[in-house]
């Protein structure tokens, strides 16, 4: 409680907002960090897999009740409707890329909504602490010295300070992850085609 009222004197009214900025910056990043790296390794090893067993889809069509990788599950997806023509299968690829990239893509207009408010916050908390050290100094009748206006400027530029150290990290975090997830889309729409591929009978190298 001490570390929450200190930051509370420093920030003013503004703290609280400027404090669940902060939280669910920190929030989101570990929570995408995590799911987008457990996205990339299982993917990664279960390509490993595949190759391994010598036919790149030979493993996607045995029998699995709980795929965990995204590819694995997207593959499955058009095993099971490989007596389907090639353009359904296509739609159906589709439709499913579009759900994954919504999960993938899942916080990251929150963290840009985040970056963008953070400095709006810290500003007017900047100005809200301006027009109360003016109010203070004109209600009072002691001179006004260096060290007062010093002293008061400080503690009102904190806020600003606060919310573009909120704000580098939440925009920072949306752009980074947003390019994770589009590269693993990429990936695994690449992976899908060349599985669709082989369910036509057609092998990359112009192999049939």
């Amino acid at each position: 409680m001490s570390l929450l009222n200190q930051l509370h004197h420093q920030l003013g009214l503004m703290s609280w907002p400027l404090i669940l900025c902060s939280v669910l910056t920190l929030a989101l990043w570990l929570e995408r960090s995590l799911a987008l790296l457990w996205v990339s390794l299982r993917g990664e090893q279960e390509k490993r897999h595949l190759r391994r067993s010598g036919n790149t889809y030979a493993y996607t069509q045995a029998e699995c009740s709980d795929p965990k990788s995204l590819i694995l599950r997207g593959c499955n997806l058009l095993v099971q409707h490989q007596n389907c023509d090639k353009g359904t299968r296509e739609d159906l690829a589709s439709v499913w890329l579009q759900q994954q990239r919504r999960k993938l893509h899942s916080g990251l207009r929150v963290l840009t909504l985040v970056g963008v408010i953070s400095p709006l916050l810290g500003l007017l908390g900047t100005v809200l602490g301006l027009i109360d050290m003016f109010r203070s100094i004109g209600e009072s009748n002691d001179p006004v010295t260096p060290s007062l206006l010093a002293d008061g400027l400080g503690l009102a530029m904190s806020t600003t300070a606060a919310g573009l150290l909120i704000a580098l990290p939440a925009i920072a975090g949306a752009q980074l992850f947003g390019l994770w997830a589009d590269r693993l889309l990429d990936k695994l729409t690449d992976e899908l085609n060349q599985c669709n591929l082989h369910l036509e009978g057609v092998q990359l190298g112009g192999r049939p």
